[in-house]
């Protein structure tokens, strides 16, 4: 039996788009045993997947002592394969137990995180990186050393409680019901509340489903657009509860989000709002990338930093409502 581990603690976008290594993996060897760590706290979106024999859950708060325990733990598995896709201090203090300083030991690869591309980007304005960066395709790349290189994707079996579809039954998913994620880490990679208040009016046969965190209290005055029309779950979904959602919705409309990804990993239509970020694109043909052309872009990793231009964070406040709209229109048609 051939074993698997593959290193990725978070973030919740990057173990999304990691995930579809899987698919790879699996195409490759089909009865590979399938082995990932990760931070308790993002370990949810794994245990989706029926093909992950099994998650590790690392509690950060363990500190040192804890993850030197679950290294301890890992390299009693004997893996065959250790895919080191995070590069950070935790996975290079895991890789120093389970990989042996001299003597036969499992393979093993690195995803870079090309830490001088980055400073070439953000610091220099200098761009090296693939145009656009496709960060499920960045996660593909390092397993070509091991002859992986079909990730088409077959898989449609994922996990989900029982009761998920008790308490989101069908009227969640209809053919004229849109699912927006308005949230995100940092506001510079957020569309304007006002852009989405607009597109709600624009498409008065539609319903709409929001999905954000508990702080996101400006989903609040997105709802008042039209309050008949609008389902405000703004912090009462859990993460693993968002995906289901996303998994069975018509359309996703999102910025560069955790959830976007998911929309990509589970072939769920999508429209994407890219904006200052560098490394969000999606892979997927069912994806619709919207997105202003400026020079400035891509300018931030992730939404942090400050917007150059003299409209603040003008790369998203050009993708018109309208523009959307008809998006919207075109992709969920007569509700086919």
């Amino acid at each position: 039996m051939i074993k698997f581990l593959i290193i990725r603690f978070s973030s919740i976008g990057d173990i999304i788009q990691c995930m579809d290594v899987v698919n790879g993996i699996r195409n490759h060897f089909p009865d590979a045993e399938i082995h990932w760590i990760a931070r308790k706290d993002m370990a949810s979106f794994l245990h989706m997947d029926r093909r992950v024999t099994r998650v590790w859950e690392f509690d950060r708060q363990s500190g040192l002592r804890g993850l030197l325990r679950v290294a301890r733990r890992l390299r009693a598995e004997r893996f065959d394969y250790i895919y080191d896709a995070h590069s950070n201090i935790r996975s290079n203090i895991l890789k120093a137990v389970l990989l042996p300083s001299l003597g036969k030991g499992p393979r093993h690869v690195l995803r870079s995180k090309e830490r001088w591309k980055r400073f070439l980007l953000f610091k220099l304005r200098v761009n090296r990186f693939d145009k656009p960066f496709r960060g499920v395709v960045s996660y593909r790349k390092p397993l070509a050393r091991w002859g992986i290189t079909d990730f088409t994707r077959h898989y449609d079996d994922w996990r989900f409680p029982a009761e998920y579809a008790r308490r989101f039954p069908g009227a969640y998913f209809d053919a004229r019901t849109v699912t927006l994620v308005p949230s995100a880490n940092w506001p510079m990679k957020r569309w304007p509340v006002s852009h989405w208040q607009e597109v709600i009016r624009l498409l008065p046969d539609c319903r709409f489903i929001i999905l954000a965190g508990p702080a996101d209290t400006f989903c609040e005055t997105i709802c008042e657009a039209a309050p008949g029309r609008v389902v405000n779950l703004a912090g009462q979904t859990s993460l693993l509860e968002s995906c289901y959602l996303v998994k069975n919705s018509r359309l996703v409309i999102s910025a560069d989000t955790g959830f976007l990804h998911a929309a990509d990993l589970f072939g769920t239509r999508a429209i994407a709002l890219m904006g200052p970020t560098a490394f969000g694109f999606p892979t997927g043909e069912h994806v619709k990338v919207m997105e202003t052309a400026l020079p400035c872009r891509p300018c931030t990793k992730d939404g942090r930093g400050r917007c150059r231009q003299s409209v603040w964070q003008r790369c998203m406040t050009d993708i018109l409502p309208r523009q959307v709209a008809a998006a919207v229109r075109s992709l969920i048609g007569d509700g086919d």
